[in-house]
């Protein structure tokens, strides 16, 4: 064998030859012999490549990965810098440097500076959190190398690896078919085609488009049916898949909270714009100096827009999803912690997640009495498990629970020495699996599955076989009926499962989860309403909600969703608490209808069905032990496929929203209106009323008190009900609490010049002082719509940073920094008016606030749908999809052609 791994020919595809359709390597694979792509690649078709082999490999091509998430510190930087206002305010500075007010400019620089640093600091640890978080979650793949079979991760994957593939996973990487059993995969990600493509090891005609590859396995596609065995021809940016994920470049898009975010900053940079400008030319019309009037226009500026928001929001995302990973909660994109706080419809299946998820087999219950080992040894035969004197091994669970059984351990031996000719898997629109056993000379067709499917195609079925089947049912116990005939030859065909016999059926328990009803409860008292969606049997589905008090709601079945228009299924969704025998369309259709409906949807899914609700949900949760493609589609894993988990995930999406919003209103209450009080007193003052570098400095003491919001405490009934942007709220906010932060400060000013008679110097230091004041304080009135201190107290960080943001500005004009920084010490007199007015500001504050929300409650729409919430994008399916090929290693592209 080489001692290293030779290249396909052709140079990795451009972006380019992916408009043009170009199929590179995997395209001229396609059309070869498989015995000629593996020579070509230096692998074995039976025992893969060696060790050295991979080494070597991995050494010349790098990792299967199509994007870093590794943290970076000059894009974090260049994020904090990019403002056009923090530009021009440097221009400005340096042109005040040149014209002689250095020690101005000086000063400007340096409280710039400082701002950008305490972003940059913050916002790269919340990047490092992220990147820690990606760090735990995993993607896996089963290989050959030197003739044993291995789990390696996906990004581990090189060229010539011999790759075996499996119901549920997402193809880890471009593969020349080898071998297939009923192979199919779902390919709509690359092609946007809803149907399967069945594969085959033929080789395909040179040219083939995309979507006629059939004897390849394509990067990012899904595995929907059968099993598989082929050679990997190409990674990373070589493979199609990769080449279109690096073209979308690493941009994600955005979250509903994100989109809120925007849109919020948007509002203040309007203001901002508005304000601004009105000031700039109003000074130069009052024949105020350019230049000061310049810097002064853009440091409102530069306090208006919500500078630290980035900084504020990534800090509490960070520290959120530490406490979440505690909680057994991991998130794959940081944003997702606050869109989970905003949902307000929970879908979720029943196996697991009601239920204890270890299902253990009862009994077999025969169709003619005394047959028992009868049904229970077809029922062992009939599997795709590899069968051994053991357990069955790679199964599914209820194969697992059959062949594990006490009542399965002397039966096993004898069934290991019965030939399976051939197989039809098991796939979701069939719900049965049939299996071609020979015994010698007899050769008998097996078949397995749910109840509903096998015995229409059984003949003479009795009212007796029916009766038992009904209560077993009716007793919440999940059902598999197994079917015979005599068969002949090796072949075995879907037009193959007619003309059976019943031979009984086999009974599992799966009982409720201890401490399922609380966590529904909890769920209930947070706002969320929870329904389940399952692909079991109606009665069973049923008698479980039952038992955990889910019957307050209606049931319908995969039938009845098919027979109602979206408006009718959206409509029905409403008093709908049980579907059941559902298919992954018909659970997608679900959560699409719930969704136009102005509801916040989350599904909980853990299977190959589950994947297509998954991507259609605003919020995808999966667990850890789930299949691939549920991972891969989902937003936020959960640990443990526990409910109470994900109640703990969603109570921290909503404190941490929470804390933004308190940032939010912050800086659109006080600090709007001191800024617009400065704007305003520019105009009737023959001085600037503060001077640039003392807006600045005040905008950046008042933005370090904030930082300690992420920490804050929240109140019980903030997480008791979903979250979400209103933008028109936090305008009337604005417009109510910012014109109150106004009139006080009016009042200082008639207090400094009519009654202390101040001077230019001692009124700035004055006002700074109390705009410093009112803007920090008052974080304790808007944290909480309660009575501060005495029914809601802030977190001690709050409070000491607030109060020494505080102190420190009523400090600074007494210290030896006060003559650089234009200020003048103040009499006492001043310092004893300004608790007064404090406590004046305070308390008017609270009296608005009260009548504020109020109103709002009044004023608010009914509960229920509010907007229409966008169907999710095919690029988010590619976008999330790409983050499983994510490596923490910056990526560099291989000298030579790709492979």
């Amino acid at each position: 064998m080489p001692a290293s791994v030779p290249t396909l020919a052709g140079p990795m595809p451009t972006a380019g030859d992916v408009a043009r359709g170009g199929n590179g390597l995997v395209g001229a694979a396609a059309a070869e012999d498989p015995s000629q792509t593996v020579r070509r690649l230096g692998s074995d078709a039976v025992t893969g490549l060696s060790s050295e082999q991979v080494a070597d490999a991995g050494r010349r091509y790098g990792p299967n990965a199509v994007s870093s998430h590794r943290a970076r510190f000059l894009p974090v930087l260049w994020h904090q810098v990019r403002s056009p206002l923090l530009a021009l305010l440097l221009a400005a500075a340096l042109a005040s440097y040149v014209l002689g007010q250095r020690s101005d400019a000086v000063v400007i620089g340096l409280i710039v500076a400082a701002s950008v640093g305490l972003g940059l600091v913050n916002e790269y640890r919340a990047e490092k959190a992220a990147e820690s978080l990606h760090d735990q979650i995993s993607h896996r793949a089963v290989v050959v190398r030197d003739g044993r079979p291995a789990v390696v991760d996906v990004t581990e994957l090189v060229p010539g690896d011999l790759l075996r593939l499996r119901l549920g996973e997402v193809v880890p990487a471009d593969v020349r078919l080898l071998s297939v059993q009923g192979l199919a995969c779902d390919e709509a990600v690359m092609t946007g085609e809803s149907r399967t493509v069945a594969k085959s090891t033929a080789a395909v005609e040179a040219g083939a488009p995309l979507a006629g590859l059939t004897s390849c396995a394509l990067m990012g596609t899904v595995v929907s049916a059968g099993t598989g065995t082929g050679v990997v021809v190409a990674t990373g940016a070589g493979a199609r898949f990769g080449s279109i994920a690096v073209g979308l470049g690493a941009h994600q898009l955005d979250t509903a909270f994100q989109s809120g975010l925007r849109r919020f900053s948007m509002l203040l940079v309007y203001v901002a714009g508005v304000l601004t400008s009105f000031v700039f030319v109003a000074n130069l019309v009052l024949q105020r100096p350019f230049l000061d009037a310049l810097l002064f226009s853009l440091a409102i500026a530069v306090g208006i827009t919500p500078q630290l928001l980035p900084a504020v929001v990534a800090t509490s995302l960070a520290a959120g999803s530490r406490r979440m990973r505690r909680r057994k909660v991991l998130v794959k994109r940081l944003v997702c912690i606050e869109d989970l706080g905003d949902v307000d419809t929970l879908f979720t299946d029943k196996t697991g997640t009601l239920t204890v998820g270890q299902v253990t087999f009862a009994r077999a219950v025969p169709s003619e009495p005394g047959h028992g080992d009868d049904v229970l040894r077809a029922g062992l035969l009939c599997t795709e498990a590899a069968v051994g004197d053991g357990p069955a091994v790679g199964g599914d669970p209820l194969d697992l629970a059959l062949s594990g059984s006490p009542a399965a351990v002397p039966l096993r031996a004898g069934a290991q020495h019965v030939d399976r000719v051939a197989v039809l898997p098991f796939d979701h629109d069939r719900r049965m699996l049939s299996v071609l056993v020979r015994e010698g000379s007899a050769t008998t067709l097996v078949t397995k599955g749910a109840p509903e499917s096998v015995l229409p195609r059984c003949l003479g079925v009795t009212p007796q076989d029916r009766q038992v089947l009904a209560r077993e049912f009716a007793a919440g116990n999940r059902v598999v009926a197994v079917a015979t005939r005599p068969a002949e030859g090796d072949d075995l065909f879907l037009a193959d499962e007619q003309g059976l016999r019943l031979l009984g059926f086999l009974v599992f328990l799966d009982p409720p989860k201890p401490g399922a009803a609380e966590a529904l409860a909890r769920l209930a008292g947070l706002g969320i309403t929870v329904k389940v969606v399952t692909g079991d049997n109606a009665e069973v589905a049923a008698k479980v909600g039952h038992d955990l008090g889910l019957d307050g709601g209606g049931l319908l079945t995969g039938s009845d969703v098919d027979a109602l228009s979206d408006a009718e299924l959206a409509a029905a969704t409403e008093a709908t608490t049980v579907f059941a025998r559902v298919s992954p369309e018909q659970k997608a259709r679900i959560v699409r209808t719930r969704r136009e409906a102005g509801r916040a949807v989350a599904f909980l899914g853990d299977g190959v069905n589950d994947a297509l609700a998954l991507h259609g949900a605003d919020v995808g949760i999966s667990v850890d032990s789930g299949t691939d493609v549920a991972k891969d589609a989902a937003d936020v894993i959960l640990l443990e496929k526990d409910l109470a988990v994900l109640a703990d995930g969603v109570t921290e999406g909503r404190r941490i929203f929470a804390n933004t919003m308190k940032y939010v209103l912050m800086g659109t209450s006080s600090n709007f209106g001191n800024m617009f009080s400065a704007a305003g007193a520019s105009l009737f003052l023959p001085f600037l009323p503060m001077l640039p570098s003392q807006l600045l400095l005040n905008n950046l003491l008042y933005d370090t008190s904030q930082l300690a919001i992420p920490t804050d405490d929240v109140d019980e009934e903030q997480l008791h009900r979903p979250s979400h942007w209103d933008i028109a709220f936090i305008r009337r906010f604005m417009l109510v609490f910012g014109p109150l932060s106004s009139l006080f400060d009016v009042t200082l000013f008639v207090v400094m010049l009519a009654v202390l008679h101040a001077g230019p110097s001692e009124f700035r230091s004055g006002w700074f002082v109390e705009s410093l004041a009112t803007q920090t304080l008052i974080i304790f009135a808007i944290r909480t719509r309660r009575v501060p201190f005495f029914r809601s107290r802030p977190s001690m960080p709050v409070a000491l940073a607030a109060i020494s943001v505080a102190l420190v500005g009523a400090v600074l004009p007494a210290t030896p920094l006060a003559t650089s920084m234009g200020f003048a010490p103040l009499p006492l007199a001043f310092y004893g008016g300004l608790l007064v007015m404090l406590l004046g500001y305070l308390v008017l504050i609270e009296v608005a606030k009260s009548w504020f929300y109020r109103a709002a409650s009044v004023t608010a729409p009914p509960a229920g749908p509010t907007l229409a919430r966008p169907s999710t994008p095919a690029a988010r399916h590619l976008s999330r999809r790409a983050r499983r090929f994510s490596t923490a290693t910056p990526l560099a592209r291989p000298a030579g052609p790709a492979r």
